[in-house]
């Protein structure tokens, strides 16, 4: 009986992409504040069932954050900015409750 082949013999690579890094911060701690945004996602909201939600990863004050939003306005105005712009400094408001980039 031969020698049992090892996992990483087979050389496979994940192609999912890597996990956002950070701790969870609520949006309303990050308002009126510059942050860095490195990347974001916008995939099925786990809490309004048949909405999406925005899952941005920043940077506030040299930390790295999650930040989870269901704000179609951040939604529709992230989509638009180029690959190569990322990552970006904003500052999210929150205008008579629509969420803003500045």
């Amino acid at each position: 009986m031969g020698q049992q082949k090892k996992f990483s013999d087979f050389k496979i690579k994940s192609e999912l992409p890597a996990a956002f890094n950070g701790d969870k911060i609520k949006i309303d701690r990050i308002f009126n504040r510059e942050i860095s945004v490195s990347r974001f996602k916008i995939e099925p909201s786990t809490v309004n069932i048949g909405t999406n939600r925005l899952v941005l990863e920043i940077e506030l004050n040299g930390n790295k954050h999650i930040v989870f939003t269901g704000s179609l306005w951040l939604m529709e105005a992230i989509q638009k900015i180029p690959e190569d712009g990322f990552p970006f400094t904003t500052t999210i408001i929150n205008d008579n409750d629509r969420y803003l980039f500045t």
